[in-house]
């Protein structure tokens, strides 16, 4: 990484974790505060995501461990009451890196894109529709529940992505450094006993 790059990723991995910033964002808003071409070649990822583990090393130990578990604690919960719809844990919350600014993003895996959504209007949770990108770059419809997180002062947003069924294979390739970039309630409940 040039240290272009590297400026780029520090800067956003400020953003990241100090406004709750998803990586995207954060990258090209850092371009901007720094003054950059537009064209700047930006850090990936990876990078990035060191970036923030840096930034939460130096200047967010003594709170983020204890965030990062009433996130997983409350993503615990609703992968139990969408069990039916296979779900898994991505994001900041899985990958260690969120604090209390993080929302929480479960990958729903169904056999029908509208059953988690009358799910929902079973229960009657109220949640937004919305289309997003999904990991492998196609649209894809979000729900969005604002929950109130015992532990946390402020509500956390809680984003069902909706997949079919057959992706669930692809789901679970693991990063360059083997890695996973999802896992089910079994994963996190094992990740969150082996951090106790």
């Amino acid at each position: 990484m040039n240290t272009v790059q590297e400026e780029i990723a520090a800067t956003a991995a400020r953003m990241v974790v100090e406004e709750g910033l998803e990586y995207g964002p954060a990258k090209r808003r850092a371009v901007k505060q720094l003054g950059l071409n537009a064209r700047a070649q930006l850090p990936n990822n990876d990078q990035v995501e060191e970036a923030v583990r840096e930034y939460l090393a130096l200047f967010c130990a003594d709170t983020q461990s204890a965030e990062l578990k009433v996130l997983r604690e409350l993503a615990a919960q609703w992968m139990a009451r969408m069990a039916a719809f296979r779900p898994h844990l991505g994001g900041a919350v899985w990958r260690g890196t969120a604090t209390g600014l993080s929302d929480i993003y479960l990958q729903l895996f169904c056999d029908d894109s509208k059953s988690a959504e009358i799910s929902l209007i079973d229960h009657q949770v109220r949640y937004e529709v919305s289309t997003v990108q999904g990991f492998q770059g196609e649209a894809i419809d979000a729900l969005s529940i604002l929950c109130a997180c015992p532990g946390l002062p402020q509500k956390v947003l809680v984003h069902l992505m909706i997949y079919d069924l057959d992706d669930l294979r692809g789901a679970l390739k693991p990063d360059g450094q083997g890695r996973s970039y999802r896992g089910d309630l079994a994963a996190l409940n094992k990740l969150m006993k082996d951090v106790e």
